[in-house]
């Protein structure tokens, strides 16, 4: 069994909505990859994140802010014969998706995204408090390119 593209949107909509955190890789000055987990919010083709103002990501995505971010859900081990190792194999359905992280600065902008990050995971709106506001940096990915794949499904 080989995987396979997924071309719908609604089906790439669908592993995107059932997440509940995706890893976003990126490469730092040395050329090396970096991939963290983080929580998310996605919206109108554009992946919203969040974290602290300062530290690693952020000095990556300030040097270089392309990323790609990976959706992944429905894990399970499968196989053709439990004695025989090579058929082993591990059913998923996943999407990638390349972009450049925009750092958004203006407050009202920062609200929208981390409603639509909180939405997400509780399907309501919050109020935040001009300090968090303050402290907190929130970054938006435009897709450039989307790619979904299943295996085993």
């Amino acid at each position: 069994m080989r995987n396979r593209p997924i071309t719908d949107e609604n089906a790439i909509l669908d592993i995107i909505n059932q997440c509940q955190w995706c890893h976003v890789a990126m490469v730092d000055a040395t050329n090396k990859p970096y991939v963290i987990p983080l929580n998310f919010g996605y919206k109108d083709n554009i992946i919203y994140i969040h974290g602290a103002r300062k530290g690693k990501k952020v000095d990556i995505l300030r040097q270089n802010p392309e990323v790609c971010i990976n959706f992944s859900i429905d894990h399970a081990i499968r196989y053709q014969n439990e004695a025989v190792a090579c058929s082993w194999s591990m059913k998923y359905r996943s999407v990638l998706c390349y972009g450049k992280v925009e750092f958004i600065r203006e407050t009202e902008e920062k609200i929208n995204a981390l409603n639509i990050i909180m939405a997400h995971y509780a399907k309501r709106e919050f109020t935040f408090n001009p300090p968090s506001i303050r402290e907190v940096n929130v970054m938006k990915v435009k897709v450039e390119r989307i790619e979904g794949r299943v295996y085993g499904y």
